[in-house]
């Protein structure tokens, strides 16, 4: 199961907003709509944000997730992955709310604080779909998205010993492989476990191809290779080339239109599962293994779907 490719679907995110694609699921139905399509289309993983049904906002409010999570599992056997990130405007409190009453199998964990910016994106619209979105966008370059040790500690202990919920580790820069290093080396974390490396964010590394040989043997000193599964995240027009580059180097995959609203140069992604069928015809022409859920589950110790609180 070590060679097989785990493909992870991130389905909203908030970076995006309503205005830049129509596709961008934020209502309850489109939400369990796109994560069964693409589960069915070979995710084993799909990563979730909530967002205001009436104007696409993003929020943590579990019961905004309680309105599609029920849907999803009943409907599949995909590993449900909700984020702790939730967006760089809302406290740490907030943003792991919606993981701590719903107890998923998985959840993101941002590895440190940094410059989370997206302002650039406004540039390209001038009429807004909700009067929210452009202020949301633009006001990003004064905005620290935080996440320090004690934020840290803190997920871990409630989120993780709490509710046995085992994280996707969102490394945005070579400094937070070292964060976590210094938790592995606290004991906090123990393998095995999934490290999402993520490039082409401003304020974190660029989409770089070096970049991903750099933070690959870094990451094998830092917590041996047999210990972490090893995933890559391009943002933006870079997903295809970084993700089919790092699956060759052994690594997985996530897509989705968190990520990036394309599914080609110039034209949109209708879903998440368009992007989740390219990579997968791409993997598979490679001579690669899909991962399924229940592997997912048994390469990462998760505690199964029967154990969660939705």
């Amino acid at each position: 199961m070590a060679n097989k490719v785990i493909i992870s679907c991130a389905l909203t995110g908030a970076i995006h907003t309503p205005t830049m694609s129509p596709y961008l699921p934020y209502k309850p139905e489109d939400m369990a709509r796109q994560s069964i399509d693409a589960a069915n289309a070979g995710a084993a993983i799909v990563h979730l944000h909530a967002r205001n049904p009436e104007n696409g906002k993003p929020t943590q409010d579990p019961e905004i997730f309680m309105q599609f999570l029920p849907h999803i599992k009943a409907a599949t056997n995909v590993v449900i992955n909700i984020t702790t990130g939730g967006s760089i405007r809302m406290t740490i409190d907030e943003r792991i709310s919606a993981a701590l009453r719903l107890k998923p199998e998985m959840a993101s964990f941002n590895m440190g604080s940094m410059n989370f910016a997206t302002y650039p994106l406004g540039r390209k619209f001038k009429d807004w779909k909700f009067d929210w979105e452009q202020p949301y966008v633009e006001g990003t370059d004064d905005v620290i998205f935080r996440n320090t040790f004690r934020d840290m500690r803190k997920i871990i202990k409630e989120l993780g010993e709490g509710c046995g919920t085992k994280f996707e580790f969102e490394c945005y820069d070579l400094g937070h492989l070292y964060n976590l290093a210094h938790l592995v080396d606290e004991g906090l974390v123990k393998p095995p476990f999934m490290v999402q490396t993520i490039y082409g964010i401003l304020g974190g590394m660029g989409a770089d191809p070096e970049n991903l040989v750099h933070i690959r043997t870094t990451a094998n000193r830092l917590f041996g290779k047999d210990n972490y599964y090893w995933s890559i995240l391009g943002a933006g027009r870079h997903q295809m080339n970084l993700v089919t580059m790092g699956a060759i180097m052994g690594g997985n995959v996530r897509v989705g239109l968190e990520d990036n609203l394309y599914l080609g140069k110039g034209e949109l992604a209708k879903s998440c599962a368009d992007q989740v069928s390219k990579i997968r015809r791409i993997l598979t022409e490679l001579s690669l293994d899909i991962a399924s859920p229940d592997d997912v589950r048994a390469m990462l110790g998760l505690k199964g779907v029967a154990n969660v609180a939705f």
